[in-house]
């Protein structure tokens, strides 16, 4: 702001000195209200302009104002007021309407109200002030504002009454108008034609995110004067109009993500003065892109990406010599990427990113500007070596993950003084990482190595960067121990161990990956200030006894699959804010430590996984009222006692997990109450009686896992029950299950997943995902009778049925044929009597396993659809069933058909659909299972992609395993990253 040219008039400083006094703010982001009184002259308040003595500018945009501003203010007294910025402030929190009386302001030529916190509609008031030659009522994200304040909710204003023709029909000499984020909601013609007969003078047009939709009309030629267009964000749902290339003065130009189709427009490129080109999102624009940037000589700014283009980066664009920003990610690119991009000596930010580039990445050795580079997610191959990294020292994030590269890693980019993201995983980089020297940088946050093929000890280096927060290693090979255990216990006081002075430097790492590598010894816990650590799949042998006094800040910890013998230490207790704690498949004995359950008295655990150990002793019954349990996994140990009651206490619980120890109580029906719970298995253990809960509603909604199989209950199955659980029943339910998995966000951004083991088909299958619509049903192996309940053909989505090994009577009911996602029936050795439903043939479309066998079943098995394919061992031990596949033929019967029915006069049928699915299997089986177990990253992209096809195949039943476990995506490492 410039300084007056005199006194300020006593009346205009009373008026400034009482709008002060009106206004409320948060004065921790004022810089300038809060010393306003500190002069005598109003002029030389900052924010103020003076001419003559009289106010005619107040800028006070980005003071935190939520308060004090309405049609009695005396903001509307300075009437000699020609600049007014109020940008960047809240006073919705007082009115969300906009103040009615601005036009008395009637000198304003500009006036900025962009993300003050104005809601509602635009007044008519604005467009009488027709002195304005800039207007911005725009909507946006603020970038000077503190997200975490509570008042922050981002406002909804809209131009209907007036609308856009009336705002603007009498501000002629406007040259800029902002309007981005308002809700103007009118078509093509309209909205062009509003501007065009109305703003003859107008440079600036921008109103992105305003739910126009297209065309655009050509009348917006007669705008010759504009320089500017934002129109991103918007359905224009149109061709790019040939006309946009007559602006002969256009510099920027903004259409990303307008739903823009056809090919692009020839005249773009005769623009000129044309500096910045975004056209990003735009994913039917496809086909090669005009190799025609010859003449576009001043561009500096390109984002095509998320367009659909395909084939090579036009060769034209090495002529760009003043291109700063180039972003081609997201498009179907291939080809090597040319090596006259690295002539582009101005290149500050470069983004080729998932694309299908191949071949060795260029050298970049003329474009030492570069910030930015990011290549992830394509083809390439070869070194990284034959780039000198060590001169990029403007440099700030790197990523070349997901690639084929290979070599060696240079030591040289852990020394870039400005970089603060390195990301190679995915790679198959080899070798070993050797030590580097200068560790001066406190810049390095995030450090990604993960999934490669290094190998030897791990570098102390990295344990000196003052700046990392995360650092991934997991899923490589190395080997020995870390010998920063051994330093530790050298130090002459115990009590240096907060801060050793040799490792003073590991203690700002955040997050820490070394999981599926091959490290031995004991377990290293030297990052006292970590928040994530992840040392699972690795061969560690015991746990420090003082583990939990120091590693108390920790969030997120898993052991998970290691060699850990011995007891659980009680120190691990003393963890102040512990969510996850994963110490699954390990060898670790004794009992539980009573404090593991208590502790949620005033922690936040979440998760606990013990499964897979030989922990005996009974679970304590301690679990408290604020219980904030999501996952109990305590499968596979030797426990036993009764299931404890306080756990009802636990209403956030989805999964629950005790199968395969020796708990004996009753069925747990208090659990009722926990409308949460989404997993339940007791498999193997010694439950017995009813499962009926008369006294209590079915209140499972969410259940969608239930095994009790292999324990001794008996009875009736209660239908009321199963009425209950509409996860598997109501439409409404299934519909708003999108295919997500089951897992727990914690404070740490880092998510962990719940798995689960079932039997499925007749085999074990674990569950690495379970998708939140899988549901499956196994009662086996327990001493049920009676009838199988008719209402079980009201669970629709069912996918696993086993009701197998039980006393069951009676016959099949005809209603199992209304379970349409049925993939695996399995009611063998029961009691079961009469005919197998014909219905169930025509119901069960998706039936790949069915076991009927040892039953008292009699009749003909139907003898359509995939009911002829199933083996005879699917049917045996029922005497009085006949036809194919059995042996035994029914009355009547001539030669049986194969695979499929026979029609008249067709003779046999063969669906060959199911012999070339057996030949594909084999031949399949051949081909890709050698690949699989001996090429690492062969393993990884292949089971990425039959991910992908199953997810598209079977949107109902996914059951792919994660491809790899990434560790944390882009601009996610932590609670404490902002970079």
């Amino acid at each position: 702001m410039s300084m007056a040219f005199g006194q300020c008039l006593g009346d205009q400083q009373s008026l400034l000195l009482q709008l002060k006094n009106d206004l409320v703010f948060y004065e921790s982001l004022s810089t300038k209200l809060v010393h306003w009184n500190k002069n005598t002259n109003c002029c030389l308040w900052e924010g103020v302009t003076c001419s003559e003595g009289r106010v005619i500018g107040l800028d006070l945009s980005s003071e935190g104002i939520y308060n004090g501003l309405n049609d009695s203010s005396s903001l509307f007294g300075l009437q000699y007021l020609q600049n007014l910025s109020l940008a960047n402030n809240h006073f919705k929190d007082l009115s969300k309407e906009f103040p009615s009386e601005l036009d008395r302001l009637t000198n304003l030529i500009c006036l900025n109200l962009s993300n003050a916190g104005f809601a509602g509609q635009i007044p008519i008031a604005i467009s009488r002030l027709t002195r304005l030659v800039v207007l911005d009522l725009s909507v946006h994200f603020p970038s000077l504002f503190d997200y975490d304040q509570p008042f922050y909710e981002l406002p909804s204003i809209k131009l209907e009454n007036p609308n856009l023709k009336m705002l603007v029909q009498n501000l002629s000499e406007l040259i800029e108008i902002h309007l981005d984020g308002v809700n103007i909601s009118a078509p093509g013609n309209e909205w062009c034609e509003a501007l065009s007969s109305s703003l003859p003078n107008l440079r600036v047009l921008s109103l992105s995110n305003c739910y126009l939709s297209g065309p655009l009309d050509p009348s917006l030629i007669n705008l010759q004067a504009l320089v500017s267009i934002n129109l991103a964000h918007n359905n224009l749902n149109t061709s790019i109009p040939e006309f946009l290339g007559d602006f002969k003065s256009l510099r920027y130009l903004f259409l990303g993500d307008c739903s823009l189709y056809g090919t692009f427009s020839k005249k773009i490129f005769q623009l000129p003065m044309l500096e910045i080109l975004k056209l990003s999102l735009n994913d039917l624009l496809g086909d090669s892109l005009l190799d025609s940037f010859g003449k576009l000589t001043m561009l500096s700014t390109i984002d095509l990406s998320g367009c659909d283009f395909s084939g090579s980066i036009p060769k034209s664009m090495a002529s760009l010599t003043q291109l700063v920003y180039l972003d081609l990610s997201n498009n179907h690119f291939s080809g090597p990427i040319p090596k006259s991009r690295a002539s582009l000596t101005q290149l500050v930010y470069l983004d080729l990113s998932h694309n299908h580039f191949s071949g060795p990445i260029p050298s970049f050795n003329m474009a030492k500007n570069l910030k930015e580079i990011h290549l992830y997610n394509n083809d390439l191959t070869g070194h990284i070596t034959s780039t000198d990294w060590a001169m990029f020292q403007n440099l700030e994030y790197l990523d070349l993950e997901n690639n084929f590269l290979t070599g060696i890693i240079p030591v040289s980019l852990f020394s870039l003084p400005l970089l603060r993201r390195l990301a190679l995983s995915n790679n198959s980089f080899s070798g070993q990482l050797n030590e580097f020297s200068n560790v001066s940088s406190d810049q390095l946050m995030q450090v990604y190595l993960d999934s490669n093929n290094l190998e030897g000890p791990i570098p102390m280096s990295l344990f000196e960067l003052r700046g990392l927060e995360t650092l991934s290693l997991a899923s490589n090979n190395f080997s020995g121990s870390l010998q920063l255990v051994d330093m530790i216990r050298q130090l002459n006081s115990p009590k240096n161990l907060d801060l050793p002075r040799p490792l003073i430097n590991a203690s700002g790492i955040d997050v820490l990956y070394l999981q599926s590598n091959q490290l031995q010894g004991p377990l290293p816990v030297f990052i006292v200030n970590a928040s994530v650590l992840d040392f699972s799949r690795n061969n560690f042998s015991s746990i420090p006894t003082n583990i939990g006094n120091i590693l108390r800040d920790i969030i997120f910890l898993s052991l998970s699959s290691n060699k850990l013998n011995g007891s659980i230490p009680a120190s691990i207790c003393n963890i102040l804010e512990l969510q996850v704690l994963d110490m699954s498949n390990n060898s670790l004995s004794g009992t539980f430590p009573h404090c593991l359950f208590e502790m949620v008295n005033f922690r936040p655990l979440a998760v606990l996984n013990l499964e897979g150990n030989n922990l005996r002793g009974k679970i304590s019954d301690t679990f408290p009222g604020n219980c904030s349990l999501h996952t109990l996994t305590l499968n596979g140990n030797q426990l036993e006692g009764g299931l404890p009651k306080s756990l009802d206490n636990c209403k956030s619980l989805q999964v629950l997990d005790l199968g395969n120890n020796h708990i004996q109580d009753i069925f747990p029906c208090y659990l009722k109450n926990i409308s949460s719970l989404r997993v339940l298995v007791l498999r193997s253990n010694k439950f017995y009686g009813s499962i009926g809960c008369p006294s209590h509603n079915a209140t499972w909604p969410m259940l969608q896992i239930i095994d009790l199989a292999l324990n001794n209950f008996s009875g009736n199955l209660p239908s009321n029950s199963l009425a209950g659980w509409k996860a598997m029943t109501i439409d409404e339910i299934g519909a708003q299950l999108e295919p997500g998995h089951l897992g727990f966000q914690g404070d740490y951004q880092e998510y962990y997943q719940d798995t689960v083991t079932i039997t499925m088909k007749g085999r074990e299958l674990e569950l690495e995902k379970i998708l939140t619509i899988f549901t499956s049903i196994d009662f086996s192996c327990n001493n049920f009778d009676g009838h199988i309940p008719e209402e079980l053909g009201g669970l629709k989505y069912l996918h696993i049925l086993n009701l197998s090994h039980n006393a069951f009577t009676g016959q099949i009911p005809s209603t199992l044929a209304k379970l349409s996602n049925l993939e695996s029936l399995d009611l063998s050795g029961n009691e079961l009597t009469g005919e197998i439903p014909q219905q169930l043939a025509d119901g069960l479309i998706f039936l790949s396993v069915i076991n009927l066998s040892f039953n008292q079943l009699v009749g003909r098995i139907p003898r359509i659809k995939q009911f002829a394919t199933f083996s005879e061992t699917s049917y045996e031990g029922n005497k009085g069933l006949c036809g194919f596949p059995l042996k035994e033929n029914c009355s009547g019967d001539g030669v049986p058909p194969i695979f499929e029915e026979t029609h008249s006069n067709s003779g046999i049928v063969v669906d060959w659909n199911y012999l070339s699915a057996e030949l594909g299997f084999v031949f399949g089986f051949g081909i890709v299972i050698m690949p699989l177990m001996f090429w690492k990253r062969w393993r990884f992209w292949y089971s990425k992609k039959i991910d992908d096809i199953l997810f598209k195949i079977f949107p109902k039943l996914y059951l792919g395993k994660e491809y790899r476990r990434k560790p944390m995506h882009r601009n996610q490492a932590g609670r404490r990253h902002q970079g």
